[in-house]
């Protein structure tokens, strides 16, 4: 399937083109705070670790077990007790990537599947990861590119050795309201998923979270496909993308996660109301930055697992 991420470099949801229709914003005080995790799957934990000290100055955060009562929140009890590592930029901002052991399909590929797809990256120079990655275990997709509309962003994009499709974004010089890496490879600032129904799914996070979202846009380069973001604290954002309506869910596997990138874990001011919609009881958070909070996971409109660490 062609997305827009497969023929552009255009990131923040910034792209060229005119917006359709803007997303009302509810008026009540944002809940759905910074990005402080992603949890991706993958048959080899090592292969992952590796790649990512030695080619993007990632630092081991902790390293462990799954919980029973982490695997149960995410509803993916087959995942009790397996191996999982916690990964962080050298500039120790506190959100991590989390590998977490599960086989991965036969032939799986995260293109054209609904739910979270791609992890976005700030780094501090796009042309030189791009010089260290050419002979990595990372799989460049597109070189850095500077984009045309918006001069102060150069991104790259890659796949990693887990299969994970990631975004690395330069963004010089710093703007307002936007993460910028503060080390050469950063923290993830942006989350993108795939939705079968754009408005519906930008309606899902401004009605549960009340955060604002932004104007809804076309993408010249491809008909038919439309996107918009999601603002967060911190610099961050979720970008939304829409997807053709009978698009394949990214499916779990065998009572695990969904493969690729399958969680996205923010902070969340408003946690408590939001008990009712989550998948199993709060547990305390695994990860070691959040040490003693309370987090628990909720299903989102295009079927994302969205874990929430009380704020």
């Amino acid at each position: 399937m062609l997305t827009r991420r497969g023929v552009m470099t255009g990131t923040l949801g910034v792209v060229t083109g005119s917006a359709v229709s803007p997303i009302a914003w509810a008026g009540r005080p944002s809940s759905l705070g910074a990005i402080r995790g992603v949890t991706i799957t993958t048959g080899d934990l090592a292969a992952a670790e590796r790649a990512w000290t030695q080619f993007m100055g990632y630092q081991v955060v902790s390293r462990g077990r799954i919980a029973r009562q982490t695997a149960a929140s995410w509803g993916a009890p087959a995942l009790s007790g397996r191996g999982f590592v916690a990964l962080g930029p050298q500039s120790g901002e506190p959100t991590l990537l989390r590998f977490v052991e599960q086989a991965i399909p036969s032939g799986y590929s995260p293109g054209g599947k609904l739910g979270w797809s791609t992890t976005e990256v700030t780094v501090q120079n796009s042309d030189q990861l791009y010089d260290r990655l050419k002979d990595s275990p990372f799989k460049v997709l597109h070189p850095p590119h500077q984009i045309p509309t918006y001069p102060y962003l150069r991104a790259m994009q890659a796949e990693g050795p887990a299969g994970e499709r990631l975004n690395l974004t330069w963004i010089s010089p710093p703007q307002p309201g936007i993460a910028v890496a503060k080390s050469f490879v950063g923290r993830c600032f942006i989350a993108v998923q795939g939705s079968p129904d754009l408005p519906a799914s930008l309606k899902f996070f401004n009605e549960t979270f009340g955060n604002a979202t932004g104007p809804i846009r076309d993408v010249p380069e491809i008909p038919k496909i439309e996107l918009a973001v999601v603002d967060l604290a911190d610099g961050c954002k979720i970008e939304v993308d829409q997807y053709p309506p009978h698009s394949p869910q990214n499916a779990r596997v065998d009572g695990g996660l969904p493969p690729g990138l399958a969680i996205v874990t923010f902070e969340c001011s408003n946690f408590e109301r939001l008990r009712s919609r989550f998948i199993a009881p709060p547990t305390l958070t695994g990860l070691d930055t959040y040490r003693g909070r309370r987090v628990a996971t909720l299903v989102g409109y295009a079927g994302e697992l969205i874990e929430l660490i009380e704020t």
